[in-house]
Order: C-alpha cells, then structure tokens, then sequence
C-alpha cells in the first residue's frame, strides 16, 4: 500500500496536547499553513486560504514536541498524510488533514531556536533509556 509523505510549513494554532495512548505518549497540536503569492500586476503579497493539519507525534517525537513547541511557533513537520471525510452533526461533510509526523521542528526562516539534546540514563543490562527533558 502505498503512503502519502508531506512537508508543510506554518504556524502552532494552539498549545501542544499530551496523552497517553497504550502507554505511549502522543502529542497533539493543530498547524495553520496559508500560502503567499506575489502578485506582480500589483506588486504586493497576498494571503490564499488557510489550511489546517491535525499533527500527533508518537513516543520520544511526542515528549519532544511537548516541551519544545508553543503556540504561535513557526515549524515545519514531515509525515504521513491521511485524509478524512466525515458527516458533522449539521448534516455537513467535513474533510480533515491529518499527519502522523517523522520529524518535528522550528522553522529558521522565521527565527533562532536552541537545541538541546536528550540525555540517556544508564538501565540494567547495558541497555540506555532515554529521558525526558527539563521543562
């Protein structure tokens, strides 16, 4: 079968929202992309619509995103697109985009962020476990 893969761009529509799924942590947020074109006839931008994506990142991702991301951040996320159709309560067809995100990050066309890399802690048997960042 085969597998829709996107990158988009945009902003953090709301905080992120952390759960646990089957003891997993997953992360939820919603991202706000709107395109920009140059309109040379006018020689201005203008704003096309707004599309918003339901994002969820699973385990490390999740924990990640939890305490790295707020709302308003510019980022940029690259996962599995999935499209759903659906009959809200209206009697109204709804269509939602929803991306399991790979890869999660702040976008540095629009600004600086710092990295900080996880710390593993030492389990028995010569395994490591990885842990969770400082909030």
């Amino acid at each position: 079968m085969n597998e829709t893969f996107v990158t988009l761009t945009g902003w953090l529509g709301g905080d992120v929202q952390l759960r646990e799924a089957a003891g997993v942590p997953v992360a939820s947020f919603r991202v706000a992309s709107t395109p920009r074109r140059y309109q040379r006839k006018t020689d201005t931008w203008e704003n096309g619509a707004t599309q918003w994506y339901s994002v969820n990142a699973w385990r490390a991702l999740a924990t990640n995103c939890d305490h790295s991301l707020r709302r308003g951040d510019p980022v940029v996320v690259h996962g599995k697109l999935t499209v759903r159709a659906w009959i809200n309560k209206s009697g109204v067809e709804v269509t939602t985009f929803e991306v399991e995100a790979a890869f999660v990050g702040h976008d540095l066309n629009r600004g600086t962020s710092a990295f900080q890399r996880r710390k593993l802690m030492p389990v028995a048997e010569g395994s490591a476990q990885e842990a969770s960042p400082a909030a």
